[in-house]
């Protein structure tokens, strides 16, 4: 996809990658009540994600559509803007996150999201465990997926 530019985010990007997660969150997940404010998540990513995680972004000509966010073999977020979704961005950070732990990865995704869940193993993840979600913030039902090289 040209015109898109996978980079690290920089804190310059913090309230843009907050608004895409988000667009994204409400989007692709209107039943799940999220725990935190719109303000605290802009914080959160503005303080936390972007300074100390390794955080991606999708660069569409100096605006951000999509991010990414990998911890330990962990692919703990991966949101598009919903209006940049199908475009192949999503196949560029799956690809990128592999290539960066290729050791294998694991992630998580609510079991209500079943497009996630085929998105996820087109890419080759597997189910491994399924919740009743009393360890996530958002006391929703998730799945564990994991991919082995």
């Amino acid at each position: 996809m040209s015109g898109v530019v996978i980079r690290r985010a920089t804190a310059a990007d913090a309230s843009a990658t907050a608004d895409v997660y988000l667009r994204s969150f409400a989007a692709a997940l209107p039943t799940v009540v999220r725990p935190r404010s719109d303000d605290e998540v802009r914080a959160y990513i503005r303080d936390v994600v972007v300074p100390a995680r390794e955080t991606w972004v999708a660069d569409a000509e100096g605006r951000v559509v999509g991010l990414m966010v990998l911890a330990e073999g962990l692919l703990s977020q991966l949101y598009l803007d919903p209006d940049w979704r199908g475009r192949g961005i999503g196949d560029r950070f799956v690809a990128l996150a592999k290539e960066r732990s290729p050791q294998g990865l694991s992630l998580w995704t609510f079991q209500v999201n079943k497009p996630a869940h085929r998105f996820y193993e087109r890419h080759g993840f597997v189910e491994a465990e399924r919740t009743d979600g009393s360890g996530n913030e958002e006391r929703e039902p998730d799945v564990r997926y994991v991919w082995r090289p």
